[in-house]
């Protein structure tokens, strides 16, 4: 696996936030698809899931209405479809990337830290 950044986090990216993740990279199961980095709900009151998106197939991995759920301790907090042309991850790649999750998309509570997201409608591309 190699940890790659899409253009816009690699202009973007703050030394402190490169070196977190490069960390969490080196740290990350081979089995998940996804590691968390940061969960956080912004001043327009979208929850922001942070995640570093490990693609262990031997092909590239795109979201086309992809559906994900973010879940915290047993508890369905939030689900969205996502189209992101943008998003190309190629195959034995990790990439950095944060879920936007707009009002009335989850559901409300004090911290959304420690949680786990997954996919359906996942695509394959070669």
């Amino acid at each position: 696996m190699q940890l790659q950044y899409e253009k816009s986090w690699d202009k973007a990216l703050a030394s402190v936030d490169r070196t977190r993740i490069e960390q969490l990279f080196l740290h990350a199961k081979k089995s998940e698809n996804f590691t968390a980095i940061r969960e956080a709900v912004n001043h327009q009151e979208t929850l922001l899931i942070s995640v570093l998106i490990h693609n262990h197939s031997e092909k590239t991995l795109v979201f086309d209405q992809t559906s994900l759920d973010y879940e915290l301790d047993g508890q369905h907090i939030a689900t969205a479809l996502f189209t992101l042309p943008q998003l190309k991850i190629p195959p034995h790649t990790s990439m950095p990337w944060t879920f936007l999750f707009p009002k009335g998309s989850y559901v409300r509570c004090d911290s959304y830290a420690g949680g786990t997201l997954s996919w359906t409608n996942v695509h394959q591309i070669k």
